[in-house]
């Protein structure tokens, strides 16, 4: 092992939080120049912080998302528009359904977790019949009604003359 690897200037010192005014005692090898008077009525050197335990919001639970570059606004506004969105196509596919009583063809898709009826405007093509070969047979024949001359009334008188 490498000798002398280890700093050897430990020393007590008070390390104070300036956020809230926590102070506590620990050792350290941090060069300060201040001193201060610790509740034993010794004097220690005097090691300020910004931030410690005592004020971290990890360790005070009072955690707050700070968001500089905006990327918590830029999500809610995604995820505002994605609902907004999913609505739109709910209330979109309702308006077909509608329409699904009037005769036309539905097909059924899913969006998201929900399934919708969505409704194609073509109306179904219609297959022609099939026609089953068969031997033809004449059809039968109809009556003919032939005319005549149209006959004159006669009268009794007219016939014996």
């Amino acid at each position: 092992m490498k000798k002398d690897l280890h700093p050897t200037n430990y020393r007590t010192i008070v390390v104070e939080d300036i956020s809230n005014g926590w102070r506590f005692l620990t050792k350290s090898t941090a060069v300060t120049e201040e001193e201060t008077k610790w509740e034993d009525g010794n004097n220690y050197p005097l090691l300020k912080v910004h931030i410690s335990s005592a004020s971290h919001p990890f360790y005070t639970g009072q955690e707050k998302l700070m968001d500089v570059e905006g990327r918590v606004d830029r999500f809610k506004a995604r995820s505002d528009a994605a609902s907004a969105q999913k609505d739109r196509m709910a209330k979109k596919a309702a308006k077909k359904v509608k329409r699904a009583d009037k005769g036309v063809e539905t097909t059924q898709t899913k969006i998201g977790a929900t399934n919708y009826d969505l409704i194609s405007k073509k109306k179904p093509a219609q297959k022609a019949p099939k026609v089953e070969a068969k031997a033809e047979t004449p059809a039968p024949a109809e009556a003919k009604v032939e005319e005549t001359a149209p006959v004159e009334a006669t009268t009794t008188e007219d016939v014996a003359a």
